[in-house]
């Protein structure tokens, strides 16, 4: 009779510890990963200002959210690269990560999402649209100042025609990346 006992008990402990563990509870002590939560942060006028709290390069910034700080990359624009341990720092690199730096750190941002994109990158990022509280769109200004290209992941976004636009203006009028002599041959896109 004890060994039966003994045995439900067991089993109910499984049981229970199986079912934490499918839905992403505490197990033993350790948490089970989880899928990062969605951050609600689309409305015009928020509770808390968004404020950018560090530039990682031309295109992933950091925002301060409800005391968080996340990772944003930034829809539709694609800057030359200067963090990736894989490359060496991209022509216009530093020029684009200090243009976004002269235009977001320290100011508060609002943040718009894209169904079309998804919430998050592969990275974790969230995936938005930037505007300054003037309502300029940072993501298409980068790529009208030429410090980036327009750029799409797999699905056509929200913007896509607006900042491919830019980009042509951008490369017409040879401004930044597109200048004359400003990074050779590496300018093709």
């Amino acid at each position: 009779m004890q060994k039966r006992f003994l045995t439900v008990i067991i089993l109910i402990f499984l049981a229970l510890a199986a079912k934490d563990w499918f839905f992403g509870d505490t197990l033993g002590g350790f948490v089970v990963p989880t899928k990062p939560p969605r951050v609600s942060i689309e409305t015009k006028s928020a509770p808390n200002p968004l404020i950018v709290t560090r530039i990682v390069d031309g295109d992933t910034i950091v925002v301060l959210i409800n005391g968080v700080s996340e990772k944003v990359r930034l829809i539709g624009v694609d800057t030359p690269e200067t963090v990736d341990p894989r490359k060496p720092v991209q022509c216009f690199g530093k020029e684009a990560s200090r243009f976004t730096e002269n235009l977001l750190l320290n100011n508060a941002v609002r943040l718009e999402s894209d169904a079309s994109q998804g919430d998050r990158d592969k990275y974790g990022r969230l995936l938005r649209y930037v505007f300054l509280e003037d309502g300029t769109l940072v993501n298409k200004k980068i790529i009208s100042e030429g410090y980036g290209h327009e750029y799409t992941y797999r699905i056509p976004y929200k913007h896509q025609s607006d900042f491919k636009n830019a980009e042509r203006i951008a490369r017409e009028a040879q401004k930044g990346l597109w200048a004359l002599g400003a990074c050779a041959l590496q300018n093709t896109k």
